[in-house]
């Protein structure tokens, strides 16, 4: 595990529950592979999560298994700028790794950002 944290610290996450449907959130998008939700602090008009359901704390704990879910991630995130008509204009994708990277929740997720200029960066 990454920052060698004991494997039972990245057990359960939000993400974790609000996958599972424990917390009420309205997802966008779910299957076998990966879950969609908005972000409860959004940084843009458009501002969706997308996440793995398989916990995988950081980008350094990706494994080859792990590609199927990850290359979900990207269909999903182009069907859903789609069905927020951002496509066209244009959108962001972020995906953060560790602490310096701006990570904070331990779960891999992606965020979608769009519906406005973003400008050169967005801190997330």
């Amino acid at each position: 595990m990454s920052n060698n944290q004991d494997a039972k610290e990245w057990e359960e996450t939000i993400f974790s529950r609000i996958i599972r449907q424990e917390i009420p959130t309205e997802l966008l998008y779910q299957d076998e592979l990966v879950t969609a939700f908005r972000d409860i602090s959004p940084r843009a008009k458009s501002h969706i999560l997308i996440i793995p359901n398989k916990l995988i704390p950081t980008v350094n704990d990706v494994e080859p298994e792990d590609e199927q879910a990850l290359g979900r991630l990207f269909t999903v995130a182009k069907k859903l700028a789609a069905e927020e008509g951002i496509a066209e204009d244009g959108y962001r994708l972020i995906m953060n790794c560790n602490r310096h990277g701006g990570q904070e929740v331990y779960h891999i997720h992606m965020h979608l950002l769009g519906g406005e200029p973003i400008g050169p960066l967005v801190a997330i």
